[in-house]
């Protein structure tokens, strides 16, 4: 490995012709410049210059750095510039995995709030569901991943992983509009004991089970869908009825369908997970600011 410093120096005394006069352009004392290359030779293993009367001349290994100082220098300037874009935030890159209802809701907001502030910053966005997000952001695939979890079920998070709580979203029961107890303000789950189900993801169709398990009853689940547009179709259709989280209602509202707030209450934590060592990313950490200031704002709605 090669001191940059012995590289830079040794290129200017090419340039120059002599020691003294890198000397002299790089503000160094003439030793100083002959010790740099003395220890820029221990490192090639070869001499570098040969005397040839009063002046010098390159050897074959000097030719041989020489045509590749100027580039090594070049390099090493660029990647200066880049690292200094990044630390101060005028560039950078953040891989985003997160879930549809978040995808909707907290994303773009927090999105646009960090173009609006460091335009430089990308962000790569992926879709997927937990657990599969937060194995995906284990392996290196995303910097960071939007999860959630139900206070019911068992979650196990990598622990390499460190997360950030972002907000607590409260479960509704989606009915028809026409349903009997749509008219009601809020809705026990002991009252859909007899309804046909629409259930989404496997981590919300295992929190439906749990929950209805807790009321004393096995949901009769019809139908099994991700997609939060279908599960209000269907459930305007009157094909049966489901348990959503109250950030979908904020971006889908068919127009035969109604929200109502269950009882007893639940809700699923939003929580932002990151790998450790990734919070000292400036891009990293400050998306992940931005997305808290979201939830902090939906939470005081």
């Amino acid at each position: 490995m090669f001191d940059s410093r012995h590289i830079r120096t040794f290129h200017e005394v090419v340039r120059t012709g002599s020691y003294s006069a890198a000397a002299r352009a790089l503000g160094y004392t003439q030793p100083a410049v002959t010790q740099q290359m003395k220890a820029l030779e221990r490192d090639v293993g070869s001499a570098l210059f040969v005397r040839v009367g009063r002046g010098m001349r390159l050897t074959e290994a000097g030719e041989a750095l020489s045509r590749h100082a100027g580039s090594i220098l070049d390099s090493m300037a660029a990647a200066r510039e880049q690292l200094n874009a990044i630390t101060r935030l005028r560039s950078g890159r953040v891989r985003l995995c997160a879930f549809p209802s978040a995808v909707s809701t907290l994303v773009p907001e927090a999105l646009a709030r960090l173009a609006a502030s460091h335009p430089g910053i990308r962000v790569d966005l992926l879709e997927d569901e937990p657990p599969a997000s937060l194995r995906r952001l284990a392996r290196g695939e995303c910097d960071l991943s939007l999860a959630f979890s139900y206070p019911g079920l068992r979650e196990e998070v990598p622990e390499e992983l460190v997360g950030t709580p972002l907000l607590e979203d409260q479960l509704v029961v989606l009915l028809p509009a026409r349903h009997p107890l749509a008219r009601r303000r809020a809705v026990r789950l002991t009252d859909l004991a007899d309804e046909r189900w629409i259930a989404g993801c496997p981590r919300c169709r295992a929190n439906l089970l749990h929950e209805c398990a807790e009321s004393g009853f096995v949901p009769d689940i019809a139908f099994m869908t991700d997609d939060n547009l279908a599960v209000q179709s269907l459930v305007a259709e009157g094909l049966g009825v489901s348990m959503i989280p109250s950030l979908v209602l904020n971006f889908l509202r068919h127009p035969e369908v109604v929200g109502r707030p269950i009882q007893p209450v639940t809700r699923r934590r939003i929580v932002a997970y990151v790998l450790r060592e990734h919070l000292r990313i400036p891009a990293t950490a400050l998306l992940l600011e931005e997305l808290r200031t979201v939830a902090a704002h939906k939470t005081g709605c």
